[in-house]
């Protein structure tokens, strides 16, 4: 991850970002860590001999992606000299944390990509993304993400409604109390794509136009008679945090899979694309001009 190298270990004073899952505690958690490994200026690969691991997994734990057990972790803080009753504690806290469920898993299976965005939508301040082909789950109504999701369904994943369950509670956790700003772009096709019918899409175009009116959210639209530009490469999502807690990360679904990108040069180049996408893009106010107009053609 590009985080700052620093290891304060957690105390009650510290701000903590809102919590949705254990993403979160695992983050702070893998940075204290890293923190106090490079203090003591030992390498994963001598970490990973001495835990009897292989550096993967140290790697890992240090970038928030997996958990550590109490035993493994207080082993750990030995090799790392930390003796203080109260950070070790505090640290074992966070592990506990890291490893508890998160409001999502009560609604079924959830691929990891996905579940850490769950886990870290919460705590982002800025929320910036561009869909090419749908509605993001963020601003989809229930009988439009009931239509999606049964679209696209197959035997073996989570029954659709609970799909669309987590996904109307998703929406109430992350904008319902202090919510984060949001910068959505859309093709022009989202529009027009009939998902489930003229009355639903009515509806949903409205939704988004209603949405769109509260003050953290900007939505703006590309026409389909801009041409070429950087959305036809795909989907992805941009999260911001605060300064001292994370630094920025990227999120991209794709038929092979969901990926993040949290290099720092990788986020630039996200971030540029979508500043020309922004660029693309028609106004705010022509935007939602576009979207009143297409929702009259069906209703």
């Amino acid at each position: 991850m590009s985080r700052g190298g620093g290891y304060d270990l957690p105390t009650e004073e510290v701000a903590m970002p809102k919590m949705t899952g254990p993403t979160i505690p695992r983050w702070q958690l893998g940075e204290a860590l890293e923190g106090l490994r490079r203090k003591t200026k030992k390498s994963r690969d001598e970490i990973a001999e001495l835990m009897d691991c292989s550096e993967s997994k140290i790697r890992k734990i240090e970038e928030g992606r997996i958990g550590i057990s109490r035993i493994e972790l207080l082993y750990l803080l030995d090799l790392l000299g930390v003796k203080d009753e109260e950070n070790r504690t505090a640290l074992v806290e966070l592990a506990k944390k890291g490893k508890e469920r998160g409001y999502w898993a009560s609604f079924g299976s959830v691929p990891t990509a996905f579940e850490n965005l769950l886990g870290i939508e919460g705590a982002a301040t800025t929320i910036r993304f561009f869909e090419s082909m749908m509605v993001d789950g963020m601003l989809q109504t229930e009988k439009y993400a009931w239509a999606l999701i049964e679209s696209t369904w197959h035997s073996g994943q989570t029954p659709v409604e609970n799909q669309v369950e987590m996904r109307m509670e998703r929406q109430r956790r992350l904008l319902d109390e202090d919510p984060p700003e949001i910068w959505a772009i859309f093709d022009e096709a989202v529009l027009r794509r009939n998902i489930g019918g003229p009355e639903i899409m009515h509806e949903q175009l409205l939704h988004l136009l209603e949405f769109g009116k509260r003050p953290y959210v900007n939505i703006q639209i590309v026409p389909l008679s801009h041409g070429g530009y950087h959305g036809l490469l795909g989907p992805v999502k941009l999260l911001e945090f605060p300064e001292d807690f994370h630094s920025p990360v990227a999120y991209a679904e794709t038929q092979a899979g969901s990926f993040y990108l949290e290099k720092e040069s990788e986020v630039q180049r996200c971030s540029v694309a979508y500043s020309h996408m922004m660029a693309a893009a028609l106004s705010q106010q022509e935007s939602a001009k576009l979207i009143r107009a297409v929702a009259k053609e069906l209703g």
